[in-house]
């Protein structure tokens, strides 16, 4: 177990979209279960949302998750009535600790 594995005390859902031919000519964007890591999801500090302010983007959540877990900018992190949107994905100064995940909530299309 990974160093920070104690602290994961959440399952996320992970998908990830795909886009395939619908037979007419055009494309459909699906979405697939990619995998269900252990995480752990808080909320950034005043000083990480205004970072993310300056930047131009919006932070709602930070996710931490076991290095080397599948998870992709443009993801979507599932957990039950909520669904974060992965805008970025980094790993510390340290490799193979963890990976942190910055992301969006938005409403639940379903």
């Amino acid at each position: 177990m990974s160093r920070v594995g104690r602290l994961l005390n959440v399952s996320v859902e992970v998908w990830r979209a795909s886009t395939v031919d619908d037979g007419g000519g055009g494309q459909e964007t699906t979405w697939t279960q990619v995998g269900t890591p252990r995480a752990r999801l808080s909320q950034p500090s005043a000083r990480e949302r205004q970072a993310a302010d300056q930047s131009g983007a919006e932070l709602t959540h930070i996710a931490y998750l076991a290095s080397g877990a599948d998870v992709r900018r443009r993801d979507e992190l599932r957990r039950t009535g909520l669904v974060l949107e992965v805008t970025a994905v980094f790993e510390p100064s340290e490799p193979g600790t963890y990976l942190r995940a910055d992301c969006t909530a938005r409403q639940p299309t379903s």
